[in-house]
């Protein structure tokens, strides 16, 4: 059995190869070799294809491509490497469920399959997208608990602490991160949910020594929240990445392993990005120990992935993930439009149809790309939510052929989205909660899916 020791030494007396080295020749070769050898072809008729031998060959590629390159550890210039009977053992040994949060509020995440009618883990808010000040973030996380059927919390991430820019590795960022933490478990008690887990535990923490800081149960933190550690574009880790994971490790605190493959980047086209997508999982399994994995396949240019072939990408990953494993995987969104715009919800929508019936459960989060702060409200998580319950149980020919209808509604847009508009534009500022604007769209789209065959429970 692989340990973290041992991954330790690897990183420490791997191959050396300089990082562009890596990029070009092992990565990007090695991966389109792979993608060619088991003839994986992206077919844009069918954005949620039903083919299990398609599944199962870019899992078998992805065994074989990471045996083949490995991890690069940026701060020794090695490359971490593991043979297939390692990734394989650890597969199997790898938790087939989880359980968090606390007394009513407690739930178990399970393993799903292709058009499994267990309903998807849902993974509830930000997606640690920026929010200029402590109220907007607290709202939001109110808010977010009010939704009936989220199981998890994600916070936002702050950006400023009393009004004052948080710079990062300062001790304004520990500031930010042990704040995350207060008002995100404060915010849980006023929406009568003080047992719901926050399970992107610190998401203002941006260095190892943040996150270390803001793990003291005196500001709230719990064994059965869980604590996310990113990895770097394509496969690689560095020595902050390696002191969170040996800081939770040693705690025995639950990790999430989380993923963002690049489309159009050294990963290529739908093909490679979704074998690569495969691998990432074997690389958090074996190198932070991860028990739960959270992938966002995601556009270079656009930075969305609700295009038709990152749809593809999604279904096929998921796919190849939950045929062949039992590993804990939820996907995470991207959309280019921002709130209070029906194409944000139409492409949420085509995202997690695609998703959740291939297999894997739900975060919500990437609003307007991720990128400005405070374009956040409690819709889109709700809605995202709904759809993933509702897609639950959907057969892929069926899923496919909704996407299908789901995607010339936004598809044109990408390029020059809507931005829609900021929380304080759209909700109220003493409770948070989203304007009638607001709930027309919502509903309006929650229709015209209904009418498209997509049933609400």
């Amino acid at each position: 059995m692989v340990t973290f020791l041992d991954v330790m030494e690897r990183a420490l007396t791997g191959k050396p190869c300089s990082e562009r080295d890596y990029d070009l020749k092992i990565f990007a070769t090695k991966l389109m070799e792979k993608v060619k050898e088991y003839d994986i072809k992206y077919d844009p008729e069918n954005p949620v294809p039903s083919d299990n031998s398609l599944a199962d060959d870019v899992f078998k590629a992805a065994i074989d491509f990471y045996c083949e390159v490995g991890t690069y550890c940026k701060d020794t210039e090695r490359i971490i490497k593991f043979d297939e009977n390692e990734i394989k053992e650890r597969l199997k040994t790898a938790p087939s469920k989880l359980t968090f949060g606390e007394g009513a509020d407690a739930g178990t995440m399970v393993p799903r399959k292709p058009e499994d009618k267990t309903l998807p883990w849902c993974f509830c808010g930000a997606g640690g997208v920026a929010v200029s000040s402590e109220h907007v973030f607290s709202k939001l996380v109110e808010n977010y608990a009010r939704i009936p059927i989220a199981n998890s919390i994600t916070t936002p991430a702050l950006t400023k602490v009393s009004g004052i820019r948080i710079r990062p590795e300062s001790p304004l960022e520990i500031l930010g991160a042990i704040h995350t933490v207060v008002l995100g478990r404060e915010a849980l008690r006023r929406a009568g949910r003080p047992g719901l887990p926050i399970m992107n535990s610190i998401s203002t923490a941006d260095s190892a020594i943040a996150l270390i800081a803001g793990l003291h149960p005196e500001f709230g933190l719990r064994p059965t929240d869980s604590y996310m550690i990113a990895t770097l574009a394509e496969l690689k880790t560095s020595f902050d990445l390696l002191n969170r994971a040996c800081t939770l490790l040693s705690l025995n605190l639950p990790i999430a392993s989380l993923y963002g493959p690049i489309y159009g980047g050294y990963c290529g086209g739908p093909e490679g990005t979704a074998v690569a997508t495969v691998a990432y999982h074997f690389m958090g399994a074996l190198v932070y120990q991860a028990g739960w994995h959270l992938a966002f396949p995601i556009h270079i240019k656009y930075i969305a992935s609700s295009m038709p072939e990152l749809l593809w990408v999604a279904s096929v990953y998921a796919q190849a993930i939950s045929r062949n494993t039992h590993l804990l995987a939820l996907y995470y969104n991207y959309t280019a439009a921002g709130p209070c715009t029906e194409m944000c919800l139409y492409e949420i929508a085509a995202q997690h149809i695609s998703a959740i019936t291939s297999g894997v459960s739900m975060e919500t989060g990437g609003i307007a790309g991720g990128k400005r702060e405070d374009y956040l409200t409690p819709i889109e998580p709700k809605f995202t939510a709904e759809v993933a319950h509702a897609a639950a149980g959907m057969k892929r020919e069926d899923a496919n052929e909704l996407v299908k209808k789901l995607v010339p509604k936004y598809v044109e847009k990408i390029a020059d989205p809507p931005l829609g508009m900021k929380h304080q534009e759209c909700c109220d500022f003493d409770t948070g909660k989203p304007s009638q604007k607001c709930w027309d769209i919502y509903n309006k789209v929650k229709r015209e899916l209904t009418d498209l065959g997509l049933e609400f429970k």
